[in-house]
């Protein structure tokens, strides 16, 4: 089946401000959501590529709505997959995937890659699609874009879809400093073996602990939250390969990955896949699922002052971020039930969350924040999905979880408070994809 995909316009995001309430606002609902299992590395059999676990994920989607293939038409997709680990040009394709798949004109589709036309090749019973999109970098992005979509009239019953899958060897090892065992210069402080927005995290929190007089200890009981609320996520890999607690004592002994950030300050790299359903909110009355409606969504880029990016244009871009979520959706912050904003480095968290207002925090008073209750039993929910510090990178658990408090189908990660309206967003401070959630339509 061959459809013409396309690369989503800048009329499709929202990333100025005073564009007023978003015109779709409350027309557009997530209905069903799915996912693979997790995995550490891939093993190189055909049944856990990322081709094979995505297909997965969407059938299991699929199921959750209630939706048959042929009722969906369109769908949204982030092509991307890598965690930083290439595929070496020597190594020959495994023959199991070759003899499994129907390959398109990239063999590495489907195992390091991921595109519409390798998915339609491999999923025959969707037969209906009219519209597809590729919609790079996030899942988050391809959120917004799938809302846009659908709200726009150009799909009706929509899947938006990611990826990801994790080689063994060293991260980023193509950009050169990644692979030699150390780097010398001022690349060994920003790069942080390959991945610069470690490094480049870890100075803007130094930063920004100077500037409010703070320090590295006060994240704890954020990242412990994290980790507690990933081991009660199911479909998350702490939860499913490492049932592990992490204790005040466990976070203050880590080593230091790019001081002021250690080991849990970091996400861990996965092989996993999901899906969700999107539909109108007219159709959405008919589905299997409670409907989870979209209020507003945005686009947040960079506008940095000079080569780097400095602490005054993170926290810019974050209450930016949050006066147009805001502005789009109609509400306050005061609105918010839970926040599940990105985390992948946890040490700029706290730009989102004082981006967002959320529970009243300004600017720096996100640390002071974490050391009250900020547990799912507590009056501020912080991160209930556990984020990828708790589930694993993925970029999507944020919405995941989401969708999952507002139909209330949380389990035991559900919020004691009634969860009425979320937000969900990733990943930078200064460059990003967030979208707000209500349980209702207005």
């Amino acid at each position: 089946m061959a459809v013409n995909v396309q690369t989503p316009p800048d009329s499709m995001y929202r990333s100025t401000e005073g564009l007023g309430v978003w015109e779709h606002k409350g027309k557009v609902a997530a209905v069903g959501i799915g996912v693979s299992p997790t995995a550490r590395r891939w093993d190189e059999s055909p049944e856990t590529s990322v081709g094979a676990w995505t297909i997965l994920a969407i059938r299991n989607a699929m199921e959750d709505a209630g939706v048959s293939p042929e009722e969906v038409d369109g769908i949204v997709l982030t092509p991307d997959t890598s965690t930083g680990v290439s595929w070496p040009k020597d190594r020959p394709i495994p023959e199991s995937f070759v003899e499994t798949f129907n390959l398109t004109d990239d063999p590495l589709d489907g195992i390091v890659k991921l595109s519409i036309e390798w998915i339609l090749k491999n999923m025959p019973e969707l037969t209906n699609i009219k519209f597809a999109m590729h919609a790079p970098t996030c899942m988050s992005n391809a959120i917004v874009v799938g809302a846009q979509a659908v709200g726009d009239g150009m799909t009706q019953t929509c899947l938006v879809v990611r990826g990801w899958h994790n080689l063994a060897g060293r991260y980023y090892v193509g950009q050169g400093a990644a692979g030699m065992d150390t780097i010398a210069g001022p690349a060994g402080i920003t790069s942080g073996h390959g991945v610069p927005a470690c490094g480049t995290t870890a100075m803007m929190f130094q930063e920004y602990c100077h500037k409010y007089g703070k320090n590295h200890d006060m994240m704890a009981n954020f990242v412990i939250t994290e980790k507690r609320n990933g081991l009660l996520l199911p479909e998350g890999y702490w939860a499913q390969h490492r049932p592990e607690n992490l204790t005040v004592e466990d976070y203050l002994a880590a080593r230091w990955i790019a001081k002021p950030a250690n080991l849990y300050d970091n996400d861990l790299p996965i092989c996993v896949s999901a899906a969700f359903v999107f539909t109108t909110a007219e159709r959405a009355k008919d589905m299997k699922q409670k409907p989870v409606y979209i209020l507003n969504h945005t686009r947040t880029t960079p506008k940095h002052r000079g080569a780097v990016q400095t602490l005054d244009d993170w926290q810019e871009a974050a209450d930016e971020t949050g006066r147009k979520l805001y502005e789009g959706a109609g509400i306050k912050n005061t609105d918010l039930s839970f926040e599940n904003m990105y985390d992948g480095f946890t040490e700029f968290h706290q730009f989102h969350l004082e981006g967002l207002r959320f529970a009243g925090v300004g600017r720096g008073e996100a640390l002071d924040f974490y050391q009250t209750d900020i547990s799912l039993e507590g009056p501020n929910p912080v991160s209930p999905s556990g984020g990828n510090a708790g589930g694993g990178r993925t970029r999507f658990w944020l919405h995941y979880d989401s969708i999952q408090q507002l139909q209330g189908r949380a389990g035991a990660r559900q919020i004691r408070k009634k969860a009425e309206i979320g937000v969900s967003g990733a990943f930078f401070p200064d460059f990003n994809y967030s979208t707000i959630w209500s349980a209702t339509p207005d």
